[in-house]
C-alpha cells in the first residue's frame, strides 16, 4: 500500500520508548503492543506519529489540524482510565473527518456493553450461556433460571480484570461474595452467566462489509489442575510466569470438524454484522464435549502484539505482521462513515 502519513493513538502511560534494549520483560509487556505496531509501521515506511491521550482530546485535535495524518492508528482502549469511553474518541475522529482503524462507534458501543450486547445477540438467536446482572445499589436476587455453576465478571471492564479462578462459584454464598468483590474492589456491575466447559476458541474477523475469517484459534490450559476451571483469568492471560509453571499456549485449533469449522464461521459472520462491527474483531466461543457452541464474548480492537493470538492466527492465514497492519489501515481508509456522503 502507500506510505502513509500515521498518527498512532496511545494511552499516555503506554507511550513506548524507540528501543527495548535496558527494559524488563515485565516493563516491556506494558507496552508491547504500543511497540510492536509502532516500530512495524516505519519499518514498512509509513510516516509516523505518536500521541498519548488521557483525558483530553485538545492534543489530539491539534495535531489532527496541524500534521494532518492520512490515517489514525487507534490503540486506545480507554479514555479518563473509563473503558466504555473509548467508543466517543473514535466518534471525535469521525466528526474531524478522519479516518482511522478498528472499529466504528457504534460497534464500540454494543460490543463492550457486555448486558446490553448479550440482549442484542438473543435477539438474533446466538446461543449464549444465561445470565443475569447484579447491579450496585439493588437487592441482591438469584434468578430461579440459573444453575451452578455461576461465573462471575464485570459488566464492563476488559482485559480479563477482576476475573480469577475464585469467579466460578457453586453456591449462593460465593456467588454473593464474588458479586460483591466485582462491586466493591473493581467498581462495576457484575455479569453473572452459567460457566460452560469445554474448549475456548478464538475465531478472528477482518473486515467491513465484505469479511475475511482467520483461521481458528484455541486456548489450551496446559497442565492447570483439573480442580480448577479453565477459564482465562487475568494470570492466564497475561502473566508469564504463570503460563511457563501450567505449559499454558494458544495456537491453532486441531481436530475441528468441517461442520464445526462452518458453524463457528458462520456464527461469527453473523455476531459480527449484529453488533455493527468494522475493522477486525475476535470472537470467542465455548465448545462443549457434546458439540454445543456458545458464544462468551466479541472483543472489537483485539489485541495487536506480535506473537498474540490475533497476529499468529493472521500469520497461519499467510498474512504477515506488517500485511496485517497494513490490511488494517486499509480497512479503515476505506470505511464508509457518514461523514464520506457529505464530503465535499
Amino acid at each position: 500500500m502507500n506510505k502513509l502519513r500515521t498518527l498512532v493513538v496511545v494511552h499516555t502511560s503506554l507511550v513506548p520508548p524507540d528501543r527495548l534494549e535496558g527494559y524488563s520483560e515485565k516493563e516491556i509487556d506494558e507496552w508491547r503492543t504500543e511497540y510492536d505496531v509502532i516500530s512495524a509501521l516505519r519499518i514498512a515506511g509509513h510516516e509516523v506519529q505518536t500521541l498519548g491521550v488521557l483525558d483530553s482530546l485538545t492534543e489530539l485535535r491539534v495535531a489532527l489540524l496541524e500534521w494532518k495524518p492520512e490515517v489514525v492508528f487507534n490503540l486506545l482502549e480507554e479514555f479518563n482510565g473509563i473503558v466504555t469511553y473509548d467508543q466517543h474518541v473514535v466518534a471525535f475522529l469521525e466528526l474531524m473527518r478522519c479516518p482511522y482503524t478498528g472499529c466504528n462507534p457504534r460497534g464500540l458501543l454494543l460490543s463492550r456493553d457486555k448486558v446490553l450486547c448479550k440482549q442484542l445477540l438473543a435477539f438474533h438467536r446466538i446461543p449464549t450461556p444465561r445470565f443475569a446482572v447484579f447491579r450496585r445499589g439493588q437487592r441482591f436476587t438469584v434468578p430461579r433460571r440459573l444453575r451452578p455453576p455461576l461465573f462471575v465478571k464485570s459488566a464492563t471492564e476488559d482485559a480479563s480484570l477482576g476475573i480469577a479462578q475464585a469467579s466460578v462459584v457453586e453456591d449462593m454464598p460465593r456467588l454473593r461474595e464474588r458479586v460483591q468483590f466485582m462491586h466493591e474492589q473493581i467498581g462495576s456491575d457484575a455479569l453473572v452467566e452459567e460457566y460452560i466447559q469445554g474448549r475456548e476458541l478464538y475465531v478472528g474477523v477482518l473486515g467491513n462489509e465484505r469479511l475475511t475469517r482467520l483461521p481458528i484459534w484455541e486456548m489450551r490450559f496446559g497442565t492447570l489442575p483439573q480442580s480448577l476451571p479453565a477459564i482465562a483469568t487475568r494470570k492466564v492471560k497475561w502473566d508469564r510466569t504463570y503460563q511457563r509453571r501450567y505449559d499454558i499456549t494458544t495456537s491453532a485449533a486441531t481436530d475441528l470438524a468441517p461442520a464445526m469449522q462452518q458453524r463457528l464461521d458462520g456464527l461469527s459472520r453473523r455476531i459480527y454484522r449484529a453488533l455493527h462491527l468494522s475493522g477486525y474483531a475476535r470472537i470467542d466461543f465455548r465448545v462443549t464435549p457434546d458439540g454445543q457452541v456458545y458464544l462468551l464474548e466479541a472483543n472489537a480492537n483485539p489485541n495487536l502484539t506480535r506473537e498474540e493470538d490475533f497476529a499468529e492466527s493472521a500469520r497461519a492465514a499467510g498474512l504477515g505482521y506488517q500485511e496485517l497492519l497494513e490490511r488494517i489501515m486499509q480497512l479503515g481508509c476505506k470505511y464508509r462513515a457518514a461523514w464520506r456522503d457529505f464530503n465535499a
